[in-house]
């Protein structure tokens, strides 16, 4: 079967996350959205672990499914929606070490397959950092020690190093990061079997690294509000079961790739320096010795950058038992452009509860709704957008240090300003 997963998100106990996270809004927005199994995130954290365990039951499969359903639509002017939505039971944690004279900060996915297991793992984990402290906490040992407690809680534990090219706490981060998995986990490393790859990286990228072709690349929102689900996701055609999905993983059978952000979107993807608003190509960094121009402090090294210092090719080869994947761009953001408004404005939202209602999801409207019934049911701005998304008609305005870059699907004055109306 054909499904959709979003395995990294956020409890309202991280670090610099929405309130408004609940397993509630979860489940709505993934059916907004056209999720089919999300993540809980932070299982590590005591109260949300207890919200968890109040709210949710076995679904039968490895997954949880929601107690108590919502009865009234969290979008105002939307259909209430009958989607049926997995939860699986996930967290974040951070390790920070020592490694050859340097300090290693890194962030790790863990997944497990229930509460039981939930449980030992946290029971160990609590003896080297807070659980408490943060949805997102902090462990003081190695990320390959922390992989020996995931194995060792059972073989149906899993660990996937996150976002694995930004610059601050990934394992090829420029402040932190190594050159090889290898180097991370040492004799563990066989147990590593998938590597998310960030919103500032997209597989072509990837591909120019041959070290990484035997991982299968994996994408996930790190939702830190509901309504950012599925910013990146991933295809699967198995059984909708937890051994299923993590055994598509690991083998690639059953794995149909991902949903991407366009990589220039996202914060860390050229470097430069935010406070002087001055983005950089890795080859300006090089020439200006790693020193911002303006005020010659050190500026942050980017994702494009360290993927080009351990490329090993000139051009991405693609691993010949890998999927594909497509790009989309959240659908408030291309009403925003066709509107001519922002994208938190009231007749934004108003026009996305009525482009669900009549197309079913987001991704279905983005990825699969035909052009012409677009056009046929939409002011014709919207069929250009999607036609142009699909087709990776944008122009792109590069993140960098901390800054999300922009996709603009065309120029003022491009559109007639007349169409920009929703009918």
């Amino acid at each position: 079967m054909n499904y959709v997963a979003d395995l990294h998100v956020h409890s309202p106990y991280a670090r610099a996350t929405s309130k408004a996270i609940s397993p509630e809004s979860l489940y709505q927005w993934a059916q907004v959205k056209g999720i089919d199994v999300v993540g809980t995130g932070d299982f590590t954290h005591p109260v949300w672990l207890a919200l968890l365990k109040d709210k949710l039951l076995p679904a039968g499969n490895g997954f949880y499914c929601l107690k108590d359903l919502p009865r009234q639509s969290l979008v105002p002017g939307m259909r209430r929606m009958s989607k049926t939505v997995y939860f699986c039971l996930s967290t974040e944690v951070s390790t920070i070490y020592s490694f050859a004279g340097r300090l290693r900060k890194s962030h790790h996915l863990i997944y497990a397959p229930d509460f039981q297991a939930v449980d030992q793992l946290n029971k160990r984990l609590s003896k080297v950092g807070d659980l408490a402290a943060d949805g997102r906490p902090i462990l003081k040992l190695s990320a390959r020690n922390l992989l020996e407690i995931v194995c060792e809680t059972g073989s149906r534990c899993h660990l996937i190093p996150a976002h694995i090219w930004t610059p601050w706490f990934s394992i090829f981060g420029a402040k932190s990061g190594y050159d090889a998995i290898q180097d991370v986990f040492k004799d563990l490393t066989e147990h590593i079997f998938a590597l998310e790859t960030g919103l500032s990286s997209d597989p072509t990228m990837n591909w120019r690294v041959s070290d990484l072709d035997r991982y299968t690349l994996v994408s996930n929102s790190d939702a830190h509000s509901p309504q950012k689900l599925g910013r990146e996701a991933n295809r699967f055609d198995t059984a909708i079961n937890y051994d299923a999905l993590f055994d598509a993983l690991h083998t690639r059978k059953g794995f149909k790739g991902t949903l991407e952000y366009f990589p220039e979107q996202g914060k860390y993807h050229l470097d430069g320096h935010r406070v002087c608003a001055l983005p950089l190509l890795p080859r300006q960094t090089l020439r200006y010795e790693g020193r911002c121009p303006k005020c010659k402090k050190p500026v942050t090294v980017g994702v494009l950058h360290r993927v080009e210092d351990l490329a090993d090719r000139v051009t991405p080869q693609r691993p010949t038992d890998t999927s594909g994947f497509d790009y989309i761009v959240p659908l408030p953001e291309i009403i925003a452009q066709v509107m001519g408004y922002q994208v938190n404005a009231k007749r934004v939202h108003t026009a996305f509860a009525k482009i669900i209602n009549q197309f079913g999801s987001e991704f279905r409207f983005l990825l699969e709704t035909p052009i012409a019934d677009i056009e046929a049911k939409l002011p014709m701005p919207y069929a250009i957008a999607v036609n142009r998304l699909r087709s990776c008609q944008v122009k792109k305005y590069p993140g960098y240090d901390g800054v999300y870059g922009k996709m603009v699907l065309w120029e003022p004055g491009e559109i007639p300003e007349q169409l920009n109306a929703f009918a």
